[in-house]
């Protein structure tokens, strides 16, 4: 299993066992990845895999009220020579102690309608990730009852395209009750 990380490529061998990602569509692995690996796309343009891609996160402007990471953009950068295409929503998992292999899967809420984004070199592309909102100051708390939890890192899988852990360019993804919201992959940049 492989996870971009920024510029490199981190290469995760699990023996015998799968890492399990709630919300994965049909046909994909535990970490939302085609083990058929890419196929063509109706573009013409081939599926992103995941060494065509750097992923980076930042928080949203637009974010719920509260204390913890509310929203965050992931943004993918095409760093191959060629078109190639993105689609689907994503999977999220929080990455244990910013380690894949101790993935702590999210319940996966996706909204809109997924359509492929061809992205061409040096080309973006987008999601958006809204958590469900820590509240309060210092440690805060959730408003369901559960404690909070943080992530220094997320795993985040795109159906054909690999999964990518990345880190928030300031802080860490904080959120309650193990959900998030997640829009499909886009080529307008959400707020």
């Amino acid at each position: 299993m492989r996870y971009g990380i920024g510029r490199t490529v981190l290469v995760v061998v699990a023996a015998s066992a799968a890492l399990t990602v709630t919300g994965c569509e049909p046909g994909l692995d535990d970490a939302g990845v085609d083990p058929a690996g890419p196929a063509p796309a109706s573009e013409g343009a081939p599926t992103c895999s995941v060494e065509d891609l750097e992923a980076t996160a930042r928080q949203a402007a637009e974010r719920p009220a509260g204390t913890g990471t509310g929203a965050a953009i992931v943004e993918f950068v095409n760093v191959s020579g060629a078109s190639c295409v993105l689609k689907g929503h994503p999977t999220v998992a929080g990455a244990g102690n910013g380690s894949p292999e101790r993935n702590h899967p999210l319940k996966v809420t996706p909204t809109g309608t997924a359509t492929p984004v061809t992205v061409a070199p040096d080309g973006k592309a987008w999601v958006k990730l809204t958590f469900v909102q820590v509240q309060g100051e210092a440690d805060g708390y959730c408003a369901s009852g559960a404690d909070p939890v943080s992530y220094p890192t997320i795993v985040v899988g795109l159906p054909g395209s690999g999964a990518h852990q990345v880190a928030l360019d300031d802080g860490v993804f904080a959120e309650c009750d193990d959900t998030v919201t997640v829009t499909p992959v886009s080529a307008v940049e959400p707020a």
